[in-house]
């Protein structure tokens, strides 16, 4: 049997029990929970040899929505045949077939973040006065190549920290703020980083000059990134020549658990609302 390789596009929510989506020894993480389905579903045999690679790494707490891996299966992939013995809060629900040398996280084009505030705008301005013109004003300053070393975690593995920024957006969308960043590549809690300088900004806790001044790589700064539960991975763009065929079942799957996850409190509606729109 010739063997082909397959991409899919998974969401999953970034709950307390789950320590990233990649591997660690002794933690629990999205990328062993699917691995061990796929293994006992007879898809995989052998790690290594199935070339299971996921397409973004996310933290602890960040969820997706069009998350992406690749493997070589042992089989035609069934997607519900996957998701029936995945949990609730994990689902695959589209797939393509690709080459055999193609990898999830090199052929992608551009990486599509999203981030909501949990606090409703109108509660926010109660306590602060919240300046949404000089927010979007830092957003697009963010856009276009920069050095962002001080809009990341400092780490020995990078070896450039200049990253191209196709947008940097802000929106309000019942009463949330929500910010889209797209990039083909992201450096480690960057996202985080700029929403954290971003939302100061609007409160008044930092002028815009200081803001300015963290892109200037000659000066370090050290601060605490925004909470990671805000952060969704929208989407994974490939070339057009990736057709992405989306399973009607596997999707009506995650469709019907992020409406039930949504009636549980407020911010979560509005989480899960965004989540389900395809736009």
């Amino acid at each position: 049997m010739v063997r082909s390789r397959y991409i899919f596009k998974i969401y999953y929510i970034g709950s307390e029990k789950y320590y990233g989506s990649q591997r660690q020894d002794g933690y629990f993480t999205i990328e062993e929970c699917i691995l061990k389905i796929l293994i006992e579903k007879g898809y995989i045999r052998n790690i290594k040899d199935s070339g299971f690679e996921f397409a973004s790494r996310t933290d602890r707490f960040v969820s997706a929505r069009g998350a992406c891996f690749s493997f070589i299966p042992e089989k035609k992939p069934i997607l519900m045949e996957i998701n029936s013995s995945l949990p609730e809060d994990i689902g695959i629900w589209a797939f393509s077939k690709v080459p055999i040398d193609f990898s999830s996280r090199f052929n992608a084009i551009l990486r599509h973040y999203k981030y909501i505030i949990a606090t409703p705008l109108t509660t926010l301005q109660k306590q602060f006065s919240v300046n949404l013109d000089l927010m979007e004003r830092a957003c697009k300053e963010l856009i276009g190549h920069h050095d962002f070393i001080n809009f990341s975690k400092r780490g020995k593995e990078e070896l450039s920290t200049e990253r191209t920024m196709e947008c940097v957006k802000l929106s309000l969308i019942k009463d949330f703020i929500i910010f889209d960043f797209k990039s083909k590549g992201f450096l480690r809690q960057q996202i985080r980083r700029m929403v954290k300088k971003i939302i100061e900004l609007g409160l008044g806790e930092i002028h815009f000059e200081d803001f300015m001044e963290l892109l200037d790589n000659s000066k370090f700064h050290s601060y605490q990134p925004a909470e990671p539960k805000g952060v969704i991975l929208w989407d994974i763009i490939y070339d057009d020549k990736i057709e992405f065929f989306i399973d009607p079942t596997s999707k009506n799957r995650m469709d019907k658990y992020f409406i039930k996850q949504g009636l549980l409190n407020n911010f979560k509606k509005q989480f899960f609302e965004i989540i389900l729109d395809d736009t």
